[in-house]
């Protein structure tokens, strides 16, 4: 949350001279409402087969960058899904969080004591980003162009 995936992946897509798809924006397009909203109205578990499909789907139709939300990944058969791409894990720690968001912003996850809560999303999540990455790239205290060439450097790729 607040890591600069859909900034980085835009970069990082044009860079590559390549599509850029976002899932979290595919499910607000599909759904016709908020991230937030679903929770709300359905519950985290609606969410997440909601979420399932989209990235299931995004990984079979586009060949580009594509971006996930950050608990695309608590699915096993997502994560399994993601075997054989490349994948960048942007990581960030609790004091790069707060001040890039302020972890004030509209986060159903991060609701009651934003900077506990995402502390403990994160020692939940943060062996499954590792388990799924080709790559780690630390984001804090960097620009998302800097974030973007540690990214294509870490996996080798060239710029088109």
């Amino acid at each position: 949350m607040g890591v600069g995936k859909s900034t980085v992946g835009r970069l990082l897509a044009e860079r590559l001279g390549v599509g850029y798809r976002d899932t979290d924006e595919d499910i607000v397009t599909a759904e016709g409402r908020a991230i937030a909203e679903i929770f709300v109205d359905e519950g985290e578990d609606a969410f997440r087969a909601i979420e399932k499909r989209a990235v299931r789907t995004a990984l079979a139709e586009h060949e580009g960058v594509v971006a996930l939300g950050g608990g695309a990944v608590l699915d096993p058969d997502t994560r399994a899904a993601l075997a054989g791409h490349r994948v960048v894990y942007l990581s960030m720690e609790v004091d790069e969080a707060v001040r890039r968001t302020g972890l004030n912003v509209a986060r159903p996850l991060l609701a009651v004591n934003p900077r506990k809560q995402w502390r403990e999303l994160m020692e939940a999540r943060r062996h499954l980003y590792e388990e799924v990455a080709t790559a780690v790239v630390p984001t804090d205290g960097r620009t998302p162009e800097e974030v973007t060439q540690a990214a294509l450097d870490a996996l080798e790729l060239k710029q088109a």
